[in-house]
């Protein structure tokens, strides 16, 4: 029996153990914030924002500790409201190591002006999924936003690595959105609320309408910049097929917030990309990337 038991114990030790799929990093700016404010809470809070992002389980694939996917989630609080309740802006961001390199291409970039919730100096953060608005809505907002974000960004890594593989998050930040907290002054989760906010954000994600924005993530990672190291001009094909896709959801949607938000924070690398690229190449890169990436075409005429 206690030979039994020897061996029970052994094997247990020798599984691996469950790990966590985020290094995140969470951190707070809160110089508009009056001096009235005891400003340890903000610390506290960075605290028990960053064990959240970083103690709970997100999925159910077992990460290993170079596996983990980084991101950044910074603060920006641009009003204390009273009665324990913060308001301002998350900027989100998350990268993704490319193949046989060095290099970390980003797959999430993104400034959220909404964000607003209570925050009580040592209260538990709970997110449960079953119940999101909680006996508290303005309280559950907080770890309600960041599960939010938390699944887009995972959708986004296994949408790159594997064809839709990052479906089952992108419907979890959907239910979020579907059952977010409600009530006073909490926004960004309506379509109606602006031109950019949650709901628009993930319907580029699950309305049949945006399925080929998967398949653009996939080329543009997966088939693109994970096979340079083998070849660089099936490397750069493989962008262009992406760019094409984005282009025709582009053509019947026309500006919708997915495709904003895909081209964030990667201007630079697509010019590196693409500027030694042949010219027929190029050119039609170029031609792609002034129609989808407003923001940026001024860099993208440099192409020539």
């Amino acid at each position: 029996m206690r030979k039994n038991l020897f061996f029970i114990v052994v094997i247990f030790l020798a599984q691996p153990l469950l790990s966590q799929e985020l290094q995140a990093k969470f951190s707070i700016v809160s110089s508009k914030v009056s001096s009235g404010v005891d400003k340890k809470i903000f610390q506290t809070l960075q605290t028990a924002v960053s064990n959240f992002l970083n103690n709970r389980k997100w999925t159910n694939d077992n990460y290993q500790p170079q596996e983990k996917i980084k991101c950044s989630f910074l603060f920006t609080i641009d009003e204390y409201a009273g009665n324990n309740i913060f308001k301002g802006t998350l900027t989100v961001q998350a990268a993704r190591p490319i193949y046989n390199t060095s290099y970390e291409s980003p797959i999430i970039n993104i400034q959220d002006p909404s964000v607003q919730f209570r925050y009580v100096e040592f209260q538990s953060l709970d997110f449960n999924e079953n119940r999101i608005q909680g006996s508290d809505p303005m309280a559950s907002n907080l770890t309600a936003i960041f599960a939010y974000y938390v699944n887009i960004i995972l959708g986004m890594d296994y949408d790159s690595f594997s064809p839709r593989g990052g479906d089952p998050y992108f419907q979890k930040a959907l239910y979020v959105v579907n059952n977010a907290p409600e009530g006073g002054d909490i926004v960004g989760w309506k379509t109606f609320e602006g031109l950019r906010n949650r709901h628009k954000l993930i319907q580029g994600f699950t309305d049949s309408r945006f399925n080929l924005v998967h398949d653009a993530i996939y080329a543009y990672y997966r088939g693109g910049f994970d096979k340079f190291y083998e070849s660089e001009n099936d490397g750069r094909t493989s962008v262009l097929n992406a760019l094409n896709y984005l282009n025709t959801v582009n053509t019947e949607n026309p500006g919708s917030m997915v495709i904003q938000f895909f081209f964030q924070g990667k201007s630079n690398e697509l010019v590196k990309l693409f500027s030694r690229a042949q010219t027929d190449t190029k050119t039609r890169a170029r031609d792609f990337l002034v129609k989808l990436d407003l923001t940026n075409a001024s860099a993208y005429k440099e192409l020539k």
